[in-house]
Parts: structure tokens; C-alpha cells; sequence
């Protein structure tokens, strides 16, 4: 009889990859990264272990949103004072903080819960093109491949 394969934390590799956010729209960038986070894309995938790889991704100034989402969109918080609320649009939020408009994105695709939390700590983005991850030697993953 064939049994389910279960990853265990100590057996899983992890690799770097490094993804270029110009002109990809926000939504399907997100979607991969989150993916490739969960570990997805390995046979591996096991769904109550974080098996997923670390993310790179530069040019998050560049980021694309298809139709009237720079100004219809909007991202809302609160300071827990009353009369404390703040909204911001996708197009602000990508003019002033590129970083935190993908981050909210992808954070939003992964679990809620303490194994969201590791994932999501993998994740690593930037407005331009340098990182200081050169010393992993990341791939160069082709999102508009996988869309």
C-alpha cells in the first residue's frame, strides 16, 4: 500500500529567486509570488508545512494596475483613535510606498495564521533594482512565462 508523502521541516531545500515587477499587473504578480511562497510549485507542497521558497522582487515602482484601479482602489487604516481612519488609493500608495502595495497584495493570498506569518517573512521587496541578496545567488524567475 502507497502512503501520502509528508514533508518534514529538515528535508526541505529552499531557493532564492529574484522577480521583476515592471509592467506586471499587481494581482497575477501576487498570485505566483504567493504560490512560490506556499511552495506550490514543488511536488513536495505540503499544506500544513512551510515548504515554499524565498522571493525577491525589485522594480515594485513599476508595478502595473489594469483599468481605473490607481484611483478607484483604495486601502484603508486606523490609528484605534476615534476618528482615526485613513485611506489611501493604489496610486498613491505606489507613488509614495511601492513596497507596501505588494506586500498587502500577497499577504492577503496567504494563510491567516502562524504558518502565513513564516511564509510571509520570505518575502522581500523593493522599489529599484538593488537588493542586498546577492550573496544567495537568486534565479531570475520570468513571471510573464507563468501567467
Amino acid at each position: 500500500m502507497r502512503t501520502t508523502y509528508f514533508a518534514k521541516p529538515k528535508e526541505i531545500e529552499r531557493k532564492w529567486y529574484v522577480v521583476d515587477a515592471t509592467d506586471i499587473p499587481l494581482g497575477r504578480l501576487s498570485a505566483v509570488v504567493a504560490s512560490i511562497l506556499r511552495g506550490k510549485n514543488k511536488p513536495t507542497f505540503t499544506p500544513n508545512v512551510d515548504t515554499g521558497d524565498y522571493v525577491i522582487v525589485i522594480n515594485a515602482g513599476k508595478i502595473g494596475l489594469t483599468g481605473n484601479k490607481a484611483n478607484d482602489k483604495l486601502y484603508h487604516r486606523h490609528s484605534n483613535h476615534p476618528g482615526g481612519l485613513k485611506t489611501t488609493t493604489a496610486g498613491e500608495l505606489r507613488a509614495n510606498k511601492p513596497e507596501r502595495l505588494i506586500e498587502l497584495s500577497i499577504k492577503g493570498m496567504l494563510p491567516k495564521n502562524a504558518l502565513g506569518s513564516q511564509m510571509f517573512r520570505k518575502l522581500f521587496v523593493y522599489g529599484g533594482e538593488d537588493h542586498k541578496h546577492a550573496a544567495q545567488q537568486p534565479e531570475v524567475l520570468d513571471i510573464s512565462s507563468l501567467i
